[in-house]
């Protein structure tokens, strides 16, 4: 499939302030409510004529910057201010060019923006992931096309201008293995702060869903971290559930304190279950020492992943020169690295004759809607089998968003979502149902009331409504 060129208008972007059910707490922060902000974009597609494309992703505070003297506002500031930027580029590109090509352009011009501004590279990253989501869904619609079909026929334009280590072969080859999911398992987020027995906890989460998949959240401390997976650990055991789990450190570990945690998690009888079903440790250190040196060998063997410091085209080669063996996909770093990085490992893979790197697929609380849906149908049309899904967890259903809203979505995925007194992502059977998102666009379906919405100014310092 041939790429044509595409001309961008009426780039738009809104934001909806989205409170939570319970507190979130991931690495030093902890989250009770976010904005989510919307990109509305008109696409004119050479031959194929106009089409309006949709997206939607939270904005959480303190995960696209950890710097300790970064409050929590400045942070969501970043981020609107990214998207601002990159709107507002968008709307000045004045060559038509591919959608792949469109990125890589914004892409050059925000990174120059962030380093004049001392935004973090992920924040930067944030406003063009929007708008390339959008672009994809309007090209698809444009197209008549799923969006699996657009991507496996490079009909965006990728090429390797961004990842050199890349043969165009190799990226061909990826894309056009892509498959849309009819389902994929959800991995539970059990936050730092959430209770394990008793009332709204995870045993209540067990007896309402068939869950066998999990991400446990880390804290830094060996200590207090062994105790809080033993209690998680007697929980799952006691259930008879073959079960399989990943831990998340949100960058609180040291190098030191790591080798402990592993050394104390090998001594305690009562975790060997648990230990013998660890599928990979993600974002163990922080960024800004990810780099510094080699993993500990016995801690390479379990598996690391990178994530928060997935900051750059190159971040994945960097980190498995050093002992690691994956990293993380999430659209709100990008759907075209993922694509890349995915690449990378089946050619890695393919040249060890085993697989031994990995693309995980990761959440950052994506809300019901065209979040969650962009964000799952993307995984799995990777091929992906599990994916961590937490905005449902968090969030009560659509939120704040009017019931109207909801209803459309449902009505258009009625095997994604659930009715009852509030529409919610279906979970009850540990699956998620994706078979009516392979229609054209990027897993659409329904469109977000803009009425409903405000403008993106109004993402204010103190990161609530103005």
């Amino acid at each position: 499939m041939s790429a044509p060129r595409i001309r961008l208008s009426d780039v738009e972007a809104f934001a909806r302030w989205t409170p939570f059910v319970r507190p979130f707490r991931f690495g030093a922060v902890t989250v009770e409510g976010a904005f989510q902000a919307f990109v509305r974009v008109v696409v004119e597609v050479e031959g194929h004529g106009r089409a309006s494309g949709m997206t939607a992703e939270l904005m959480p505070p303190k995960w696209f910057d950890k710097r300790p003297d970064r409050t929590p506002d400045d942070t969501v500031a970043d981020l609107a201010a990214s998207l601002a930027g990159a709107v507002a580029q968008a709307n000045a590109l004045r060559r038509p060019d591919t959608a792949f090509g469109l990125h890589a352009e914004l892409h050059g011009r925000q990174a120059a923006w962030a380093r004049a501004a001392d935004v973090t590279p992920l924040s930067a990253s944030f406003g063009v992931a929007q708008i390339d989501k959008a672009v994809l869904d309007g090209l698809a619609k444009a197209l008549d096309r799923s969006f699996v079909a657009v991507l496996a026929g490079n009909a965006v334009g990728i090429d390797t201008r961004l990842t050199p280590d890349l043969a165009q072969a190799a990226v061909e080859a990826r894309l056009a293995a892509l498959s849309p999911g009819r389902s994929i398992a959800v991995r539970h987020t059990v936050g730092m702060m959430d209770k394990v027995e008793g009332p709204d906890s995870l045993a209540g989460e067990l007896d309402a869903a068939d869950l066998r998949f999990f991400k446990i959240k880390l804290g830094g401390d060996p200590g207090a971290d062994v105790r809080r997976l033993v209690e998680i650990a007697a929980l799952l055991d006691g259930r008879g559930i073959d079960y399989r789990v990943t831990v998340d450190a949100n960058e609180q570990y040291a190098p030191d304190a790591l080798v402990d945690l592993f050394a104390r998690t090998g001594a305690e009888p009562r975790l060997a279950g648990l230990v013998s079903r660890l599928l990979f440790v993600e974002q163990p250190f922080d960024r800004c020492v990810t780099f510094e040196q080699p993993l500990d060998a016995a801690v390479a063997a379990r598996g690391v992943i990178i994530d928060e410091a997935d900051d750059a085209y190159d971040a994945f080669p960097r980190a498995r020169a050093l002992g690691y063996s994956g990293v993380s996909s999430k659209c709100c770093k990008g759907f075209y690295k993922a694509l890349l990085n995915a690449a990378r490992a089946a050619v890695w893979n393919e040249e060890a004759g085993a697989q031994r790197h990995l693309v995980s697929a990761e959440d950052l609380t994506c809300q019901p809607g065209l979040a969650v849906q962009q964000d799952t149908a993307f995984v799995a049309a990777l091929g992906l089998s599990h994916v961590e899904r937490n905005g449902h967890h968090y969030v009560d259903g659509f939120g704040p968003a009017p019931e109207t809203e909801a209803q459309a979505f449902r009505a258009a995925h009625p095997g994604l979502y659930a009715g009852g007194d509030r529409v919610r992502l279906a979970v009850a059977s540990g699956r998620l149902d994706l078979s009516s998102l392979a229609a054209p666009g990027f897993a659409s379906g329904a469109t977000p009331d803009l009425s409903s919405l405000q403008p993106l100014s109004i993402v204010s310092a103190e990161g609530q409504p103005a």
